[in-house]
């Protein structure tokens, strides 16, 4: 893509054109390009050719008058202009955002995850299909500095006549823009791709990684800059501990970027849009309530693993979008970990449990660009901690997931290809833990009856076939691998009383004293809560 966009505040207007440039897969007579309403499209053009297109809803279908041999390269380019959707509550929805800084001046950025990259601009809008490459230039009124993904190009500053009567020979006011042209050298998601244009200080700095040298650029709204400077000194300890757990930073030749935004926060690659308010916790409040969420900022946190997971490893359709939100949240428990200690890091984790609400499958549906539940984010990671137990192993749980980001690097992925890879290395097979977890609501039940030393067990609410370890105390201070599965199991303990049985908090499943009802009779226990 070689996207110039031209952003007038004036009028919450953009325009100007997109070149899309591709390879030729299979023959074919049309192409889908997308571009949603109320945009509109002046032009397409192709070996300088006008084509024609029909229209239905937010998709274009261009006619293709040129030859389209396999394996050929050619180009459209798509001229355009418009309002675009105006984000209400980004960045869960989708649109530009036409705000002011505390002093009144402008404040303009992209927020699009929710409607797609096309709610402003022209391209191919699915999952699975990302350019090699984008050049990205943006122009903007000259006392904006845009900031967008990829490294600075270069910027060129121009006058444009205004429109307006004069008089007495008078000469006609002069309006300067300027363009900034960036260019990302990666794979990128389209609705990653952004328009930051505010009134930004720059902030530059170096990590030194597993790659070498690794830029880090932070863009403060001008009056926060010496805020900004403190913040964002927890960037370096956040990718040391990431690379160590996910292997290297993902865009090193495009650099790491944050980027102050009037909302809350998105995973633009290597431009991450901050709203935070420089506080710690997500806006100020810890969602795990331990309090181990307070010592760090959770948007630059989480929002940076999205590098990993969500950006370098990229779900193919949104039903998968769990790849992305699990392993983000999941990483959230790991930098706890990292900077606090292996148990606040699982508490961390454990803490959010009580934001499941089971409501819906993890996953969504498939083919109709439809996400599944909100429950990907923390009983996804959830999830994955209890994963971790099954490996027990965290040298091999590092490699696991060293070994996703080398495997699929830089990749659109199904959630089918991430199960299959972590079996296989983990030499487990956790598909029924996956489908539970993931395709059903139900949290795993191990039912129990104590008589003495006796221990009778099995698992309930689980999917067919459902047999998964688990660590339960079977003497005081000691906890044993039982392995249940529907039908019931026996083993022998050495417990004085029966409230002494625990199962590990760190499994996400209950358990359910079949012989000693809870007083509210539902004798369900989530562990760790």
């Amino acid at each position: 893509y070689d996207l110039h966009v031209r952003v007038n505040p004036t009028d919450s207007s953009i325009s100007v054109y997109n070149a899309i440039t591709y390879r030729v897969l299979q023959p074919a007579r049309e192409m889908q390009i997308d571009l949603q309403v109320p945009m509109v499209v002046d032009s397409m053009v192709q070996d300088g050719a006008k084509l024609t297109a029909r229209r239905d809803s937010n998709a274009f279908f261009v006619r293709l008058v040129a030859p389209q041999p396999v394996g050929s390269t050619k180009k459209i380019s798509v001229y355009y202009h418009g309002k675009p959707i105006v984000a209400v509550r980004p960045p869960w929805d989708g649109g530009f955002v036409w705000a002011t800084d505390s002093l009144g001046r402008r404040w303009i950025v992209t927020a699009n995850e929710g409607l797609g990259a096309s709610v402003w601009w022209p391209n191919k809008d699915i999952y699975s299909d990302e350019p090699d490459s984008q050049r990205i230039a943006i122009t903007v009124p000259n006392e904006l500095i845009d900031v967008s993904n990829g490294r600075l190009r270069g910027t060129g500053l121009e006058a444009q006549f205004l429109d307006v009567t004069v008089v007495d020979g008078t000469p006609p006011p002069t309006e300067y823009w300027k363009t900034y042209e960036w260019f990302v050298r990666n794979p990128i998601n389209n609705y990653d791709v952004a328009v930051n244009a505010g009134h930004y200080a720059h902030i530059s700095d170096f990590y030194d990684g597993e790659r070498g040298k690794l830029t880090l650029d932070f863009y403060p709204l001008d009056y926060h800059i010496d805020t900004a400077r403190k913040q964002f000194q927890q960037v370096k300890p956040m990718l040391q501990c990431f690379e160590s757990w996910f292997g290297p930073f993902p865009w090193y030749e495009d650099g790491y970027k944050l980027v102050e935004t009037p909302h809350l926060g998105m995973e633009h690659q290597s431009a991450i849009a901050y709203g935070n308010h420089y506080k710690m916790g997500y806006l100020g409040r810890d969602r795990s309530s331990t309090g181990h969420g307070l010592l760090w900022d959770f948007i630059i946190i989480h929002e940076s693993a999205h590098e990993w997971f969500g950006n370098s490893i990229t779900m193919k359709d949104a039903a998968d979008m769990w790849i992305h939100e699990s392993f983000a949240t999941y990483a959230e428990g790991l930098y706890t970990e990292c900077t606090q200690g292996k148990k606040a890091g699982a508490e961390y984790t454990i803490g959010q449990r009580k934001l499941i609400r089971n409501d819906e499958p993890i996953v969504g549906v498939y083919g109709v660009n439809h996400e599944g539940s909100g429950d990907m984010y923390d009983k996804g990671a959830n999830m994955l901690l209890t994963i971790r137990q099954l490996v027990n192993d965290d040298t091999r749980w590092r490699s696991i997931l060293r070994g996703l980001g080398k495997t699929f690097w830089h990749q659109t992925v199904t959630g089918k290809q991430i199960e299959d890879y972590i079996s296989s290395q983990s030499g487990l097979d956790l598909s029924k833990v996956f489908d539970q977890y993931l395709l059903t609501t139900k949290v795993p039940i191990l039912e129990y009856k104590l008589n003495g030393s006796r221990l009778s067990y099995r698992w309930n609410n689980v999917v067919p076939g459902f047999a998964m370890p688990v660590r339960v105390t079977t003497a005081p201070g000691r906890l044993t691998w039982l392995r249940p599965t529907e039908r019931w199991k026996t083993a022998r303990v050495r417990l004085s009383r029966p409230e002494d049985f625990h199962v590990d908090q760190n499994f996400y499943v209950a358990a359910k004293d079949l012989l000693r009802p809870a007083p509210d009779s539902s004798a369900t226990v989530r562990t760790g809560r």
